[in-house]
């Protein structure tokens, strides 16, 4: 997907906000779902996407007025989540990269790979991500919904 950074994505600055890559990103995994022919599927079932962590590395700032270009594909599947690696390119340059980690979500309750490889006729165990994107992952995941999270900061004391 083409791109140009406006005015209303600039930060105080003058080049693009981070939070600004991070809904570009959405974007173009939504024209990706919508192109695949995998976004109709998902909401003839009431299926939706959601996040479940994101991260990025920034290389270069997008300054006013410059294009680029969204690049967006599938690394990768887990036991839950499926993997986007995304990457906003200039004149074929890297100028940042952003990986996200997406679930599918249905009336009670979370769809499983093995029913996302049915609606997509994909074998999604064919496709490891990375293993640094399988640490990263890991290293970064707070508890389940369904366990406590109190949010208590560490003692700076001991």
């Amino acid at each position: 997907m083409r791109f140009r950074v406006l005015p209303t994505d600039l930060d105080v600055l003058g080049h693009m906000n981070n939070g600004v890559y991070f809904s570009i990103m959405d974007l173009g995994r939504m024209d990706l779902m919508i192109r695949s022919g995998l976004w109709s599927k998902l909401r003839a079932r009431g299926w939706y996407p959601v996040m479940a962590s994101a991260t990025m590395t920034f290389r270069k700032s997008l300054q006013p007025w410059q294009l680029f270009d969204l690049e967006t594909r599938i690394i990768g599947y887990d036991a839950k989540a499926v993997f986007v690696e995304q990457r906003f390119v200039v004149d074929g340059e890297i100028f940042a990269a952003g990986i996200a980690k997406a679930r599918f979500l249905k009336k009670g309750g979370a769809v499983s790979l093995a029913e996302l490889s049915e609606l997509t006729g994909v074998d999604v165990t064919a496709l490891a991500p990375p293993e640094w994107v399988l640490a990263w992952s890991g290293s970064g995941a707070l508890p389940s919904t369904r366990a406590d999270a109190p949010s208590e900061w560490p003692d700076a004391t001991s």
